[in-house]
């Protein structure tokens, strides 16, 4: 039995490596070329310490308190060279990927079809390479090449990790980079090189409430999430916690891919969601902004965890409506993006 690590370096760079029955995760990392930090391999220097963010894992006892304190290892430090997993993991790997000897992936794939969803917003699909499949964790972002430019743009999938179909909701900027090459020049059959995946915005196991919020754009990372856990209740590993999104957006016909919601809404048990409208002159039930409709139903009293994507105005306005109000989700992870810049720092 092999398990798949998520190593998530502090640079935003993610590998993926296979993990043996039985094995550690040092010892698998090394077997792939993936060099982490260590000085003895034999839990008594602390130097391969990371964060175990989800997984099952077993740590034995054979490392020092020096090394991992009981109060370390309550939290979920981990030491890489005594954990052997006994299911696949994420850990935070507190440096960067370039001292590890290692390096952010590049594949490449043929471009499927450009779809106009509204006058701001497109849907990019690329088959990858002869059929392979991208590990990514739910929510991260890649970067991708435009064609003739020397330069890239960095998008969050909307597909679910592993499919050999990979896909993207892209903001339509007039004069855009990307923009421009899309809606101008691109062709079905034409070559794409990506580099990824990236970022540290990406889907945790669900043990509370989720409250996910979508600005324009920013609602592809949680297709991506949403499809993942589709999938995951459909092999029986579903969640019972309740998961709300809540998308915003500036125009009636900006909303996009309400379809799909709706049949996440039927797919996954304890999903919902509701659109918010900026435009006064809104046919939608909610007009404003997303912070005018996070009633306390949806905050559970702070016992909740929050997903926050959209362009860095909407973020700051939910930053600024959290303070003001004195809400503490228990945990709070969030992406800015720009039309013309790859996504900020997911804090």
């Amino acid at each position: 039995m092999s398990y798949t690590i998520a190593l998530n370096f502090e640079d935003g760079v993610t590998r993926f490596i296979g993990c043996n029955d039985g094995e550690t995760v040092l010892d698998a990392a090394y077997r792939q070329r993936v060099n982490l930090p260590m000085d003895c391999s034999d839990g008594v220097c602390g130097t391969c310490k990371g964060h175990c963010e989800q997984g099952a894992f077993d740590l034995g006892d054979e490392y020092l308190d020096e090394a991992l304190s009981d109060e370390e290892a309550a939290e979920g430090q981990v030491l890489t060279c005594q954990m052997v997993p006994s299911s696949d993991c994420v850990i935070q790997v507190p440096v960067a990927s370039r001292l590890c000897k290692t390096e952010v992936g590049k594949v490449e794939g043929t471009l499927v079809s450009v779809e106009p969803l509204s006058e701001d917003s497109i849907e990019l699909a690329i088959d990858l390479e002869d059929g392979a499949e991208l590990a990514f964790l739910p929510g991260q972002y890649i970067h991708i090449d435009v064609p003739g430019t020397g330069e890239h743009r960095s998008y969050s999938f909307s597909s679910r990790p592993g499919d050999s179909r990979v896909t993207f909701l892209i903001r339509n900027v007039p004069n855009g980079l990307m923009s421009g090459y899309l809606t101008d020049r691109a062709a079905p059959g034409e070559r794409l090189a990506m580099t990824g995946p990236m970022g540290s915005f990406y889907l945790r196991e669900i043990t509370r409430p989720v409250l996910m919020l979508a600005g324009g754009t920013g609602l592809a990372p949680f297709l991506s999430m949403l499809e993942q856990l589709a999938q995951q209740q459909e092999e029986g590993q579903g969640s019972e916690p309740p998961v709300h999104l809540i998308y915003g957006v500036n125009k009636d016909d900006h909303l996009v891919k309400t379809d799909v919601l709706d049949a996440f809404v039927e797919r996954l048990a304890n999903f919902t969601y509701s659109t918010v409208v900026v435009d006064e002159g809104s046919q939608n039930p909610r007009k404003g902004y997303v912070t005018h409709h996070m009633d306390a139903e949806v905050l559970h009293d702070g016992d909740v965890d929050v997903y926050l994507c959209g362009p860095p105005p909407m973020v700051d306005a939910v930053l600024r409506h959290f303070d003001e109000h004195g809400i503490e989700p228990r945990s709070f992870h969030y992406e800015k993006f720009t039309p013309n810049q790859a996504p900020g720092e997911a804090a």
